[in-house]
């Protein structure tokens, strides 16, 4: 007769780890093993000055292409503004907080009808551009407003979503190119970002390669480092 197996006796008697209380509000929520800094209601992540430098390094002359002013319709306190600004550009912000961008316009972004610029470029509130919650609204919305050239800096992933009509949207839509960020933004300051990003590009003057198709390619934060394409 075999001996009665303490495994679950173990099991039992095993410390568990504790539950993150929006575990129990939130039915399916991975566990979170490190604490995180609570996040903005409206998604406002800060975008730390080398996301946009390295992207500027590459994209700097099809910008102008398009003109010398910018339009950042998630402006926030200006942190990618900024940056835009050093590089020789007007930036017209609008955002609905102010958050101490000189001169932002407090506007929803849905609430325009025409774009103020040439250029869209930005870092736009996550639940409103992904396909969970924000249905890609904000890209349609993007593309509708007669914009040359539209940017966004958006979790790498972002592409890979197939709901609530994604399909469609890219397939109609595709970016023109993706710049994969070849090291993990860390947009809070806490170190040890859990995802990376990519920089998604609409450019008018370089339509995608076919429907639902588009170039990758590689970005790194030291820009000069022979950055190449992938696909």
């Amino acid at each position: 007769m075999n001996a009665p197996s303490a495994k679950s006796l173990f099991r039992a008697t095993k410390p568990k780890r504790a539950v993150h209380p929006a575990q129990v509000l939130i039915g399916g929520l991975p566990e979170q093993r490190r604490p995180d800094a609570a996040r903005d209601p409206l998604d406002y992540d800060p975008t730390p000055p080398d996301a946009t430098r390295a992207f500027l390094a590459r994209e700097l002359s099809a910008i102008r292409s398009h003109g010398r002013t910018v339009w950042e319709n998630a402006v926030g306190g200006g942190h990618m503004a900024g940056e835009l600004k050093r590089a020789g550009f007007d930036v017209v912000g609008s955002d609905v907080v102010d958050r101490g961008y000189p001169g932002t316009i407090l506007r929803s972004f849905y609430d325009f009808d025409t774009a103020p610029a040439p250029v869209i470029i930005s870092n736009p509130p996550y639940n409103q551009i992904n396909a969970r919650d924000g249905h890609g609204r904000w890209l349609s919305h993007s593309l509708a407003l007669g914009a040359g050239y539209v940017a966004y800096l958006l979790n790498a992933d972002w592409a890979a979503a197939r709901i609530n009509g994604f399909d469609a949207l890219l397939e109609e839509n595709p970016p023109s190119i993706e710049y994969l960020c070849c090291w993990k933004i860390d947009f809070r300051g806490g170190g040890s970002p859990p995802q990376r990003n990519s920089w998604f590009v609409w450019d008018r003057n370089r339509p995608a390669p076919d429907r639902g198709t588009w170039i990758r390619s590689r970005l790194y934060r030291d820009a000069g480092n022979g950055q190449g394409v992938l696909l």
